[in-house]
This record gives C-alpha cells, sequence and structure tokens, in this order.
C-alpha cells in the first residue's frame, strides 16, 4: 500500500501502526444457481478480499476482489455457518466450515477494515490531521462579513495579524543585525585590550577608531563604547527599534484577543451549523438504510437466499413457476438431444450422451436369484426389504389405505397418500401400468443394470458404482440435476434384483427390482447437495396369453403388470405444493419413458422369461 501521508514519506508513520499481513483461507464461496457452493481459497490484505479458485492458482492471478473500505459484512440470520459482505450492489455469500471459523473471519475481516480504511487512526495519522494556519484562514475565506454583527470580522482580524508578522519579521532582523555588530566589535576590543596590555600610559589614548582605553579600579583596562558610534556605524536606533517591537508584539497580542473575542461570539451560530449539520446527516442515514433495505428486497437471481428453504426469500407461487419453468427448458432439451440422436443413428436406439461409471452386464447372463445366492452384508436389510413390498406394495389401493388416485392415463394409475413430518413432504407414490410386448425379466433388468442407465434416465447428472456387493447387488452413489430454486441433491443406495417364485402354480413369478439408501464410509454427505433418503421398488409379473393351436408364444401374447412404489424423503424443505404437483408431472413421464425404452430395446429379440 502506497504512502499518503502530507510528507511523503515512511518516516511520518507510526511504528506502532505497520499494516496487516496478508491472511489467506478456504471458504465456500456461492457461484450461480448451477454449481451452488464452491470452495475457494479466500487472501485478505490490507482491505482488499481476494478469491480464487484454489492456493495453487495465486499466481495465475485473483477471479475477483472487493474494497473492505464501504463493505457491510452481515452474519447470516439462520445459518450459523455463513456471512455475506456487501459493497453497493455487489454481494458475496461466504459459508465457513463451523461457526467458530465463521467469527473468526468476520473478526478478521472487521480488524482490517478498520486498520486500513480511510477515516481511521492509523489513516488519519499517515493522511495528517493539522490544519496550517493558511489552509485555515483559507477556509474561512468564504465567511462573508456580514455574517459578524459587532466588531471586525475573523478574515480582517486575520488579515491584520498578517501585517503584524511582517513588521515583527523585519524588526527581528533588525535587531538581529544589531546584535550581530555588538558581538563582532567585542571580538575587535578583545584584540585592542590585548595590544593596549604593553602600553605602561596611566592616561587614556585616543585610539583611530575614536574608542577610549581607561583603568577601572582593579587597575585594569576596559573598553568603553559611544552610543553614538554604534548608531553612525548601523544607522540603528536601538532604544527606538525596541519601544516599536514592544508595539509590535502588543499589538499581536491585542489582535489575538480580538480573535477569540470573535470566535466567542461565533460560538452559538457555529453550534446552530452543527445541529443542523447533524440533522441532515441522520436524515442521510435514515435514506441510505431505506435504500439499503429496499436494495436488499431486490432479487438476486441465482442467490442463496432464494433458495429452497422455511426462510426463503423467494414465495410459494414463485418457487413453483421457476421450477415448471427449468423443467419445461429440460424436456426441450431431451427432446432436442432424442431427435439428434434418431437422425444420427436411424437404425438403433438413441445414444447414451454419458459415459456411466458402472460394471456392465448382459441380459442373458442373469439367472434365477434365490435368497441363499445372493450374501453380503447388506443380505439382511435386503431380505426385509423384498418381504416387506411383496406384502404390502402389490396390496389393493383400496379399503383403509388411503390412496388417492391423482393420474389417469390409459394402463398407467398414479396414487399418492399425503404425509408430512416436521414441514417435509414425505408423500408414498403408487404407480401401476401394463405394458405389451415385455416380459417382467426384462423391465427389472434394463431397470437394475446401470450401463443402461443413462440411455432413459434424463434426472441424473451423474452416478458411479461405490461398491459391488454381489452379481445382482450394488451400492450406487447418484447425483441428479438440480433444478433451481430447488437446491441438488444426491442418493446413496443399495440397488438389488430379485426373482420371487410363486408358491401357487396358477400365479406367475414376480421380478423384483429394490433400492434403498444405506450408509458409506467414503460417499459422506457434502455441502454441495442435499441427501435425500429413498425406498424405491419396482415389481413385475408376466402375464401370457396361449396363442391358437401349436403357434409359439410371440412377444403378441406377452402382458407385463408393473407396480412402482416410491418412499423418499427430500432431505430437506420445499413447498409442499411444489414437491406435490412435480410428483405428480414427472412420475408418469418417468414410466411411460422407461417402458418405451424396454419395449423398443427387446424389439425382434428372443423373449427372456
Amino acid at each position: 500500500m502506497s504512502d499518503c501521508s502530507s510528507s511523503g514519506s515512511d518516516e511520518d508513520l507510526d511504528p506502532g501502526l505497520e499494516l496487516l499481513d496478508e491472511l489467506g483461507g478456504t471458504l465456500s464461496k456461492w457461484t450461480n444457481y448451477i454449481h451452488g457452493w464452491q470452495d475457494r481459497w479466500i487472501v485478505l490484505k490490507g482491505n482488499i478480499l481476494s478469491y480464487y479458485r484454489s492456493a495453487d492458482e495465486k499466481e495465475y492471478g485473483c477471479r475477483g476482489s472487493i474494497c473492505l473500505s464501504k463493505a457491510v459484512i452481515t452474519p447470516h440470520e439462520f445459518d450459523e455457518c455463513r456471512f455475506d459482505i456487501s459493497v453497493n450492489d455487489s454481494i458475496w455469500y461466504l459459508r465457513a466450515e463451523h461457526p467458530l471459523l465463521r467469527q473468526q473471519w468476520i473478526d478478521t475481516i472487521e480488524l482490517h477494515k478498520a486498520e486500513s480504511g480511510y477515516g481511521s487512526e492509523s489513516s488519519l495519522r499517515r493522511h495528517g490531521s493539522l490544519l496550517s494556519l493558511t489552509s485555515a484562514a483559507s477556509g474561512l475565506s468564504t465567511t462573508s462579513a456580514s455574517s459578524f454583527k459587532k466588531g471586525y470580522s475573523l478574515q480582517e482580524k486575520l488579515a491584520e495579524m498578517e501585517t503584524f508578522r511582517d513588521i515583527l519579521c523585519r524588526q527581528v532582523d533588525t535587531l538581529q543585525k544589531y546584535f550581530d555588530n555588538c558581538a563582532d566589535i567585542d571580538s575587535k576590543d578583545e584584540l585592542h585590550r590585548d595590544k593596549a596590555s604593553d602600553d605602561e600610559e596611566d592616561f587614556p589614548t585616543s585610539r583611530p577608531e575614536g574608542d577610549y582605553l581607561l583603568y577601572n579600579n582593579n587597575s585594569s583596562k576596559e573598553k568603553l563604547f559611544s552610543v553614538d558610534s554604534l548608531k553612525g556605524s548601523l544607522g540603528i536606533d536601538f532604544k527606538g527599534e525596541a519601544i516599536t517591537f514592544k508595539a509590535t508584539t502588543a499589538g499581536i497580542l491585542s489582535t489575538l484577543s480580538h480573535c477569540i473575542d470573535i470566535l466567542v461570539k461565533k460560538e452559538e451560530s457555529w453550534q446552530r451549523r452543527l445541529d443542523k449539520e447533524i440533522e441532515r446527516r441522520r436524515r442521510a442515514e435514515d435514506a441510505y438504510k431505506a435504500a439499503l433495505t429496499e436494495l436488499k428486497k431486490k432479487p438476486h437471481y441465482g442467490g442463496p437466499d432464494y433458495e429452497e428453504g422455511p426462510n426463503s426469500l423467494i414465495n410459494e407461487e414463485e418457487f413453483f413457476d421457476a421450477v415448471e419453468a427449468a423443467l419445461d427448458k429440460h424436456d426441450q432439451i431431451e427432446e432436442f438431444l432424442f431427435s439428434l440422436s434418431l437422425a444420427l443413428f436411424p437404425s438403433g436406439s438413441p445414444v447414451s450422451w454419458v459415459q456411466p461409471h458402472s460394471h456392465t452386464s448382459s441380459l442373458s447372463s442373469i439367472d434365477l436369484i434365490s435368497a441363499s445366492d445372493d450374501v453380503h452384508r447388506f443380505s439382511a436389510q435386503v431380505e426385509e426389504m423384498v418381504q416387506s413390498h411383496m406384502t404390502y406394495s402389490l396390496q389393493d389401493v383400496g379399503g383403509d389405505a388411503n390412496w388417492q388416485l391423482v393420474v389417469e392415463e390409459g394402463d398407467m394409475k398414479l396414487y399418492r397418500r399425503e404425509v408430512e413430518e416436521n414441514g417435509i413432504v414425505l408423500d408414498p407414490l403408487k404407480a401401476t401400468h401394463a405394458v405389451r410386448g415385455v416380459t417382467g425379466h426384462e423391465v427389472c433388468h434394463y431397470f437394475w443394470d446401470t450401463a443402461f442407465r443413462n440411455d432413459w434416465e434424463t434426472t441424473v447428472e451423474s452416478f458411479q458404482v461405490v461398491e459391488t456387493l454381489s452379481d445382482k447387488a450394488v451400492i450406487i452413489h447418484q447425483t441428479h440435476k438440480r433444478v433451481w430454486p430447488a437446491s441438488q441433491r444426491d442418493v446413496l443406495y443399495v440397488s438389488v434384483i430379485r426373482k420371487i417364485l410363486s408358491t401357487n402354480e396358477n400365479d406367475p413369478d414376480t421380478w423384483l427390482v429394490c433400492n434403498f439408501s444405506v450408509d458409506h464410509d467414503s460417499y459422506p454427505p457434502s455441502a454441495r447437495c442435499i441427501r435425500a433418503k429413498m425406498n424405491v421398488a419396482m415389481i413385475c409379473q408376466t402375464l401370457i396369453s396361449p396363442p391358437e393351436g401349436d403357434k409359439e408364444i410371440t412377444r403378441d401374447n406377452i402382458l407385463c403388470k408393473i407396480t412402482y412404489v416410491a418412499n423418499v424423503n427430500p432431505g430437506g424443505w420445499a413447498p409442499a405444493s411444489v414437491l406435490r404437483a412435480v410428483a405428480k408431472r414427472e412420475y408418469p413421464k418417468f414410466l411411460k419413458r422407461f417402458t418405451s425404452y424396454v419395449q423398443e430395446k427387446t424389439s425382434g429379440e428372443a423373449i427372456l422369461f
């Protein structure tokens, strides 16, 4: 930081007020509504706060900076780890890992702001806080003489003081010359005294300079001067100059007394001016606070205060409109990609645009599965989930189950039971569907095998097989695409495929895919996403219509009855009406899209029961 003191040198700086060192650390910074919170390297130097993508990229320059001189640091009202820094319309949303760390950042930033900002004690010392007489006079020169009711104006008295100063300076110069001449004559006298010491005459002897040597009572020689000799040689009337000097100083003291009288008389007027200035400042501060409050009401598109949550600044209707607009845009993108894939691959199925990180398996490699063939550390939970779904998920929707029919499109029906806990919507959903030309085995295989996930799933941004428990059981981490203003979500779940043999020869066998949430040390919840919990099952049974005569069974003779159940805990707060409207819209679309994909994949292929 450059020195701005009036002297222009570092010597004027208070040694106890040195500039603060550079400080740096990692904070989460809100980037935009797509990427949300991202870790950034924050650097605090002087009154400048900068950020970099990481500490290793400092040499490439900062990605942004703000001056803290006029910054407002605001701890968030509800989020104990978050604080905002605003300068006019620019706002930085920052989050620390812990509330104590947030407070340390706030205290440090405030300290830098106080020590480096203009108007601080150190700043005043560096810039100079004293007014010279000239600047004071010039500052007061705008005061009109008519404003002083009695006596002289302060401007006139200051001009008089300036005149006295000039006179006094000339008098000091004159007197200084007189004293210098006296000192010079005294030195000459010492020289004459040394010469006269050899003279033994008892009477005064006339000197060329007009001086006289006399003996004093101690028989020593002394030099006596004639006052006229000094006056004649310098032309200075010492007595007169002394009287004038005394008169000048008396005039200065008198003028100073008049200045004090004027200042005392003007004190009341200045106090009234000060009161008016204080009132104007108060009104300006009130207007500033009102403008700041109004500015905070303006929506900062994509800001964290407008995300989902009970304290969101966006109302329920605006939240729903934003989600619906984002979903419509998402559908348009998917339709475009689907049309493009058909144009590029007219003889094949749509291309998968994202390569999954997963194991692969072919449809023919799936054997009949029993509980004894699938043993791993989650086996007990899997058996409990399978039995629960076989017992309750296949029950009729009538009776006391309180299922409400919300969508009916041909053979597909969607039911819902409204359930809320602590303001969070936990509605169980159940969909039934009938699809011709495919078997339950085929439907469950394409639903379970991650090799085909991206061919039909459009809501997933990325997924990865975390662990393979067995040939028919895996743990998957799945991140879903974000739909603003809703937060991005991820799920970590066990996915198993199972064939349940029928105990009645007249009933078909059942194929089932069960997905339920678990925890895994390698994938703990992150600050970037909200971890949702789910318990989902795809249950399929194959019905066969016997062909006439000895004809072989074709796909025209088979029908797959599908029951899809979903219990999802979104993991965070969002308006109930929005969640229910989105579920009503998206689940039927998903089921139709997936079953159409299975029909297309199996068309012309051998039937696998």
